[in-house]
């Protein structure tokens, strides 16, 4: 007699995307993706934190975007676990037209700027929605893959972490960046069930450092 067939045991596979810590920006500048620029003594702290937050969770895989500050908030994380960090130049912070320079209204609306300013839903000043989106997927798959039935770790940055969260949720991805809900060092849960988006959640395990942040310009 032949025994039936096992019944299937669906694989849960959690990715997390972490926003780096706060960056020490005394000049107030939109930083992107210049160099130079790492974590501040508090930004220090909210890695050691989530680090600690997620230190009992099954996490298999680390993965961070190049900057450095970024890798420094990956680093205690894959450290806690015996990890390493493993680069993904997919999860970096998006281009700016802006970069490198303070970012008051004043400066944005000089008329020196105005052909960058022109389509706010592409948006004109910087790289495509719909392009950060398709390389934030892409390098969340293969994590997912990495770490199939366990958890992974993906450390990038703001407007990255929204844009795919509004990709997933299906959203529309122009927005008020004033109303992205990805505070420093917080946490947006993606769970796979068998390779399918379960659930989107939302955590801010550094949630007591937010006060003492200063309001510098970054990502």
């Amino acid at each position: 007699m032949t025994a039936p067939p096992s019944p299937h045991v669906p694989t849960r596979t959690v990715v997390h995307l972490m926003r780096h810590g706060e960056v020490h920006n005394p000049t107030g500048v939109l930083y992107g993706r210049l160099d130079g620029y790492h974590l501040s003594d508090l930004g220090r702290e909210m890695a050691e934190l989530v680090a600690r937050h997620l230190e009992t969770n099954d996490i298999t895989v680390v993965v961070a975007s190049p900057l450095e500050r970024a890798q420094q908030t990956a680093a205690p994380i894959a450290a806690t676990h015996g990890l390493t960090v493993r680069t993904d130049p997919r999860v970096v912070e998006s281009a700016n037209y802006f970069e490198g320079r303070q970012v008051s209204r004043k400066d944005l609306f000089h008329p020196s700027h105005w052909p960058k300013l022109l389509n706010p839903l592409k948006p004109s000043w910087g790289e495509p929605y719909e392009e950060i989106a398709a390389r934030m997927l892409a390098a969340i798959d293969d994590a997912r893959r990495e770490a199939a039935g366990h958890e992974a770790v993906i450390v990038s940055h703001q407007l990255p972490v929204w844009t795919v969260r509004n990709k997933l949720e299906g959203r529309r991805l122009w927005h008020d960046p004033r109303r992205r809900e990805c505070t420093l060092a917080s946490l947006t849960s993606l769970t796979y069930l068998d390779g399918e988006l379960e659930s989107v959640a939302y955590s801010e395990p550094a949630a007591a450092l937010l006060e003492r942040a200063s309001r510098s310009v970054g990502a």
